[in-house]
């Protein structure tokens, strides 16, 4: 039995999306496989090699000293008092981005002591 390629891509090309979403789901049942797996496995491998250099801090959570995060926050975007208390108030928030890892952990610390919860990414 010969696969007629060329017949298969050109019916691929006149399919709709839902048409293209049924076939890939009846694929994976058939075969007992998935399309995601190698994508997420090649991307995984990749960010593995790569030592990372760049980091950004995530304010997650106030904490219960939320006046002593909000100075904090004040004091490192060189924001008003006002616009500080909005990034706060809207955590989970980014406050900085593309720090070193040692400005990174500081910042974290510094955030940290005062009861914050914050995540470097």
């Amino acid at each position: 039995m010969a696969l007629d390629t060329a017949n298969i891509i050109e019916q691929l090309k006149g399919a709709s999306i839902l048409e293209l979403n049924d076939l890939v789901h009846a694929i994976e049942e058939e075969f007992g496989v998935t399309a995601a797996a190698p994508v997420a496995a090649a991307g995984a491998a990749a960010g593995a090699d790569e030592a990372k250099s760049s980091f950004d801090v995530e304010l997650t959570s106030a904490g219960t000293e939320k006046v002593k995060v909000i100075k904090i926050v004040k004091e490192v975007t060189g924001a008003g008092l006002l616009e500080a208390k909005k990034t706060v108030d809207g955590a989970p928030v980014v406050l900085k981005e593309g720090l070193s890892e040692d400005e990174a952990n500081d910042l974290k610390a510094k955030l940290e002591e005062v009861g914050a919860t914050v995540t470097l990414k």
